[in-house]
């Protein structure tokens, strides 16, 4: 059994921390109100407590313990049904009593406590036969050894259902109890003990990995296993219990696992492990006097979670096993759940501005609850959308329906009892925060603030009535807040929160803004902006595929149904957040005075921004306050609000999460680059909208959504994190300007050749880096404590000494890039590029200077081994003052022993310490007749006498208190450091800025080494005048991620390829065999263009482009079932965004237009389509086709190239033709598509091949006998008819979503155009 509780006169005992858990949910009722409104007990509960808690302590109530014995596997069956158990069958009868002996091992038994007047279940684990003892093992894992023919028991009849082993995860070793003679005394005294406080049990998570054994090292904060939790006993005096749940007074006994006999001890604080009540063991909750017998399977909550938003943890639907063991509990005690639920303000679940984000609490529940539940149930009814860590002691507990989704979601175990209930020790928070946060929640952190001795204080000094310590809010954590986590820490893709508002202005080329924030809270980053939009919303698709936010901010019932559509199609389940218009999610008025506040409030901070300049003469002058990018918007007028209405749901929402300040303070603004997608000559970027971005598979390919195959996997050879976001976002946007391109082009040819040498020791330097720019923006947040840093938060790990780690690695990052660019510098000699030389020498910093002075501060090497400053002399004035005191103490010790040694005339007396006995002053025996007698003699040895002279009592007093100024000083040194390293903010980000671009232009100088054939550097021409048509030229191209080892049998044919330019066509007309290539050039075409116009070599002997403002890619058959759209209005709404924005210098690429629909339809619209591209909007494209026919019409155009993919063809057997692939372009039309000959590649039965043949030559004979030659194209009337078509087709894929559509006009236009083709 467990040693007794070492009790204090005149209060009641104290209790560890980690043992308030299960009381701190159990009220203090009085015994004779009816248990159907208590939480359960727990396993040795006790029915009648002493009503007297200050009762005089118990001596001698230890039992003394052997060796624990490794546990045996435990059987445990399934559920029996028994009736209550009445007073009169308590007492084993006289006629049944008999000789128990080896035939009762394994039996389920109840044994009664004369003490606490309880019945006590367990087993009996087996027989000693020496002594004619039972050893019995209760359902709390405690053990005793009884004799049981002189004990009042019952026996438990098992009905077993099914059977299940459950290992226990811990080695722990149980005690059997010395002298467990059964004697009255020793048994009666432990169970008084339980009579005053009795045992609630806990279980270890899943990260224990180190407890292989019974783990006794005390040092460890977080040693699950060793802190059991305390159950109050129902008790009158229940202010009295309430003070001793939270009691962390016995921390220092932690890990205490072996007792002696007599001696007294706390009683163990082991969370048993083998008290965990898993999912599928058929373990028994005990409770006084009637019994109820709960059986639980293996299985999982089912938590009712809606990918992409945040589940609502209140409607868990929980699986039979775990609704068997809470359900009932659940349904008559949280009633107010359910059906009947009300928000915070009382509206009803079906009300329009119902809030599910609160809840209202009944007064009579309230009256129901302890101190410490209504503390949590205050918490929980404000944020029902998040799961509650809610921190006691060392541990993380969640209660209820947070329980549910622990269980599921991080695997931890449900402890013992009715109520939902699980936990895991701090050391696993960033584990357990990161995994729910990936998976979709948001996770409200509820940290302690005050410690029970602080309470206790606060009750006594400030007359509070408070039973339970503060607590408040330190966190709100997401997907888009996530800092920290091994994730995090692996993946150096950013994770953004996008803020999303819309407006509609009154002018008629803009009608729809779309305004937009972006935050990146791992790096502090802010991407503001407003552009015009269509009603396709392909502005905003193509921000959201580029960007792949994790979550979303928007106002509800503000956005349109296409907009909300978009978000849904192109993101990844990202967390949606819909906040309240105006109160929550702020117009732009009230955002800027938001945000002018907080910036006031940093203005007396010692560190922000340098171009935050706040003058208190001119507050009322916004530039004055707000960074530049936000004076912009504000200047902007109109052109602004919707940026700013869209940051101000980013900052309320950040508010929410306590990261608003911590983010602003060092906050970098970045005007959104896509702003004014209308605006493209004044932007210096290409445009790649959604469709390119999927279809060429720039960042995800389209098997399984990772970067395998891509043209960003094949680029980025980045060695930092920060390199390969930037690279990223280069990739995105490549650029337009020639002037622009040619700068890069040249920096990434001056990093090869003979500079190598120095490029490969730079990516050497730099690969041995963190993610600099998360820790730079870590470390500044950690500038002002606050949230989970602050001072007054309770935390056991030590969180001093990680922020040290990371003070300390940011220095040596710092200096290592500072080093490495320098080093970098020798190249400039041999380097022309004038963007390579701005890098390395305006740039780059001078950070030696301030790094140089930290390591004058303190020595690097040790602090990061000790964990602790010990900065040098000069360093910190009022630690320098608090040594000075010290040394001066210690100085005066030194001449007291001096004129010791000239009093007693004995030089070999010196100064020694013994134990906690600091500065003895040991003299020779021989000189006892000399000592003072004011001198207190303290110890002896052989020979020699110990004293304290009054002088050194004095001096040693002195020295106590000097030490602990210098301790005090020495723990806000850390503070002040990481105060001063950011105060040169503006200087790391900086040199982290210049390492990224250096990084990503090696990464595209050292992509061209990984195209198989030649690679160039492109020729970009400056931009047509007007009237001629733009070039794109290329000889040899070959495919830049398309590899001949990946390709089996053969090598990649290059092509050569020219649209455009003098004397050529524009558009090219591509049609060739089924897998002849024709999809594979027209990729290879537009990957060709990007690469160029971002700086980097191309696969290809000789390329020269005139620049591209946009590429349009319509490829794939795809549908949109989530916005109600098949395949051919798929297809057709994006040939309507070309048909609205393409202008002369838009490269267009079609594959196989019109396939979607019959073929004389398909083919009327491809021809409408490919003419208006040719001769109204004059630009470059590729068009590729089955459609025969538009080779035969377009012929004769000299602004259409005909092209075909080469391929041989021999007859086959039955007049199946065998196709062999040549994949080279060629002059021509292809008369045929050949798509018999894949169907046999397929493997397609050779009857259906025949037949198919023979039904292939009868329509090639009946089409041919129908076609009356090329159409001229300048028959009269033939433009406007087209024109008239287009426009039509171009408004029914611009309404595909709208609800009111006329289904007809589609057919409609098909038949217009069959007919023009036909009438022609």
């Amino acid at each position: 059994m467990a040693p007794s509780r070492r009790l204090s006169n005149g209060r009641s005992p104290l209790v560890n921390q980690q043992r308030q858990i299960t009381s701190f949910f159990t009220p203090n009722k009085k015994s004779d109100e009816p248990s159907s409104v208590s939480p359960p007990l727990s396993s040795k509960q006790t029915p009648n407590s002493n009503p007297n808690p200050n009762s005089t302590p118990i001596s001698n109530l230890n039992s003394s313990s052997k060796k624990k014995e490794k546990k045996p596997l435990l059987v445990i069956g399934g559920p029996s049904q028994r009736s209550p158990i009445s007073d009169n069958t308590m007492k084993t009868p006289e006629s049944a009593k008999k000789l128990y002996k080896e035939d009762v091992v394994g039996k389920r038994i109840r044994v009664y406590w004369p003490l606490d007047h309880s019945w006590y279940e367990g087993y009996v684990k087996s027989f000693d036969d020496l002594s004619g003892k039972h050893l019995i093992q209760y359902d709390d894992a405690e053990e005793e050894v009884l004799d049981l023919n002189k004990e009042k028991i019952e026996w438990v009849e098992e009905e077993v259902k099914s059977f299940r082993r459950l290992k226990r995860n811990s080695g722990s070793e149980k005690s059997v109890p010395q002298g467990g003679d059964g004697s009255k005394e020793g048994r009666k005294s432990r169970r008084l003990n339980r009579n005053l406080v009795s045992e609630k049990l806990v279980f270890d998570d899943e990260d224990d990995d180190d407890d292989e054994g019974e783990r006794e090292d005390d040092s460890a904060d977080e040693d699950w296993g060793k802190n059991s939790l305390k159950e109050t006993a129902n008790d009158e005096d229940s202010e009295e219990i309430d003070l001793v749940d939270e009691d962390e007074e016995e921390d220092k006994d932690v890990g205490t696992s072996k007792r002696t006999q007599g001696k007294k001890s706390t009683e163990s604080k082991k969370r048993k492990k083998d008290n965990r009540v898993e999912l599928g063991s058929g373990k028994k909750n005990k409770s006084s006097g009637n019994q109820e017998f709960v059986h639980q399977n293996v299985g999982e909550p089912l938590i009712n979670t809606e990918r992409g938003r945040s589940p609502d943890v209140v409607n868990n639907i929980l699986t039979a096993d775990v609704a068997e063991r809470f359900g009932m509990r659940e349904a008559e005690k949280l009633r107010f759940l359910g059906v009947g639920r009300r928000d915070a303000k009382r509206r009803q679940l079906g009300d329009l501005n119902f809030d599910n984000r609160t809840l209202y609490l009944p007064p009579d529940f309230l009256k129901s609850l302890s101190e410490g539940q209504r503390q949590w149930w205050e918490f929980k009814s404000k944020h029902m959308d998040k799961v509650l860590f809610f921190k006691m002691g060392k541990f993380y507990e969640l209660f209820e329906m947070d329980a549910h989704v622990g269980a599921k979601e991080l695997d931890l175990q449900y402890m013992k009892g009715e109520q939902p209930h699980v936990g895991f020790p701090e050391k696993n928070f960033t584990a357990n925060v990161e995994k729910l946060a990936k998976k979709g929640y948001r996770v409200l952190v509820v940290e302690q603030t005050e410690t029970p001795e602080q309470l206790e204080i606060r009750r006594k000094e400030k007359g509070s009535k408070d039973k339970v310590v503060k607590r408040e809010v330190c966190a709100v954590i997401t997907k888009g807040t996530l800092t920290e986590g091994e994730i995090i820490a692996t993946n150096p893709d950013a994770s953004y929160l996008m803020a999303v508002t819309e407006s509609f202005s009154d002018s008629k080329e803009a009608s729809l803004i779309i305004g937009v924030c972006v935050v990146d809270v791992s790096t502090s980053k802010f991407i503001l902006g407003q552009f015009g939009d269509d009603s396709e919303r392909n502005s905003l698709c193509a921000l959201l595929t580029e960007l792949r936010p994790v979550e979303i901010i928007k106002p509800a019932k503000v956005l349109s149904a296409e907009s909300e559509r978009v978000l849904l199609r192109h993101t990844r389940n990202p967390l949606v957040n819909d906040l309240v218009p105006d109160s929550e999610f702020w117009n732009a008025s009230r955002t800027v005075d938001e945000v002018r506040d907080v910036y006031k409030r940093l203005k007396d901070q010692p560190v922000y921004e340098d171009s935050i300049v706040l003058d208190s003469n001119t507050l009322e002058d916004h530039a004055s306050v707000l960074p530049d990018v936000l004076s912009e918007l504000v200047d902007a007028g109109e052109n602004g609000t919707s940026a700013l209405s869209a940051f101000g749901g980013c900052l309320f929402y950040l508010r929410q999460a306590l990261l608003d300040e911590t983010l602003l303070r060092f906050a970098k603004f970045e005007l959104l680059p896509c702003s004014g997608f209308r605006d493209l000559f004044q932007k210096p970027y290409m445009i790649l909208d959604s469709a390119a971005i999927v279809n060429l598979e720039i960042f995800e390919n389209n098997r399984n959504g990772s970067s395998s195959g891509t043209l960003y996997a094949q680029l980025n050879h980045c060695v930092t994190a920060f390199g390969k976001r930037l690279l990223k976002s280069w990739l995105a946007r490549p650029l337009y300007h020639p002037r622009s391109i040619k700068e890069r082009q040249d920096a990434v040819a001056s990093l090869r050749g003979d500079a190598q040498s120095s490029v490969l020791e730079f990516r050497k330097e730099l690969s041995r880096l963190p993610d600099m720019e998360r820790l730079l923006s870590r470390l500044f947040a950690r500038c002002e404590a606050n949230g989970r840093n602050a001072n007054k938060v309770v935390l056991y790990e030590d969180a001093a000494k990680r922020k040290l780690h990371e003070l300390i690695s940011a220095l040596r990052g710092c200096e290592l890039l500072a080093g490495a660019c320098s080093s970098l510098s020798v190249v400039l000699n041999n380097v022309e590029s004038t963007l390579v030389c701005s890098l390395l020498t305006s740039g780059i910093p001078d950070a030696h200077s301030v790094i140089n002075d930290f390591k004058e501060a303190f020595d690097w090497v040790e602090a990061d081994r000790t964990g602790r400053i010990i900065p040098h002399e000069g360093v910190d004035k009022e630690y320098d003052s608090a040594c000075k005191i010290l040394k001066e103490v210690e100085s005066c010790l030194t001449s007291h022993l001096k004129e010791q040694r000239k009093v007693l005339g004995d030089a070999s007396i010196n100064y020694v310490t013994i134990g906690k006995d600091l500065y003895l002053l040991e003299v020779p025996e021989s000189l006892r007749g000399s000592i003072p007698r004011d001198y207190e003699l303290r110890s002896s040895k052989k020979g020699f006498l110990r004293y304290w002279t009054p002088q050194i009592k004095k001096l040693l007093g002195e020295l106590s208190l000097a030490e602990a100024e210098k301790e005090s000083k020495l723990k806000s040194i850390l503070q002040r450091l990481i105060g001063r390293f950011c105060e040169h903010h503006l200087k790391w980000r900086q040199l982290v800025s210049a390492a990224a671009e250096l990084d990503a232009l090696i990464s595209l100088s050292i992509a061209s080494d990984y195209y198989e054939e030649n690679s160039c550097q492109p020729t970009i021409l400056s931009p047509p005048s007007s009237g001629e048509v733009p070039c794109l030229s290329a000889r040899g191209l070959g495919h830049p991620v398309l590899r001949s080892d990946a390709l089996g049998k053969g090598a990649f044919v290059p092509n050569d390829i020219t649209i455009g330019g003098a004397r050529h066509a524009s558009f090219l007309l591509l049609t060739g065999p089924n897998m002849g290539g024709k999809s594979t050039l027209l990729r290879q075409v537009c990957m060709a263009v990007i690469l160029a116009q971002l700086g980097a070599d191309v696969p290809a002997e000789d390329f020269n482009l005139s620049p591209v403002d946009r590429i349009f890619v319509r490829m794939g058959a795809t549908d949109n079932i989530m916005a109600g759209q098949s395949t051919f209005l798929t297809e057709l709404s994006e040939t309507a965004s070309m048909l609205s924005s393409a202008t002369c210098n838009s490269l267009v690429v079609l594959d196989e237009l019109g396939r979607g629909t019959s073929t004389s339809d398909g083919q009327a619209i491809a021809e409408s389509v490919l003419d208006h591209f040719v001769h109204n909007v004059n630009c470059r494209g590729l068009f590729s086709t089955h459609y025969h026919r538009l080779a035969v019409d377009y012929e004769k155009d000299p602004q259409v190239a005909l092209c075909h993919m080469a391929c041989q063809v021999e007859e086959g057997a039955c007049g199946v033709e065998q196709v062999t692939f040549l994949y080279r372009l060629t002059p021509g039309a292809c008369p045929k598509s050949y798509g018999v000959n894949v169907a046999r590649l397929a493997g397609l039965p050779d009857s259906i091949l025949h037949k198919a043949a023979a039904k292939s030559k009868e329509f090639e004979e009946t089409y041919g006998k129908h076609r009356q030659g090329p159409i001229e194209l300048s028959n009269s009337g033939w433009d406007k008819k087209v024109a008239d078509i287009l426009r039509d087709l171009s408004n029914v894929a611009k309404s595909g979503c709208n609800e009111t559509r006329d289904d007809g006009l589609l057919t409609e236009i098909h038949q217009r155009a069959r007919l023009l083709l036909q009438g022609s």
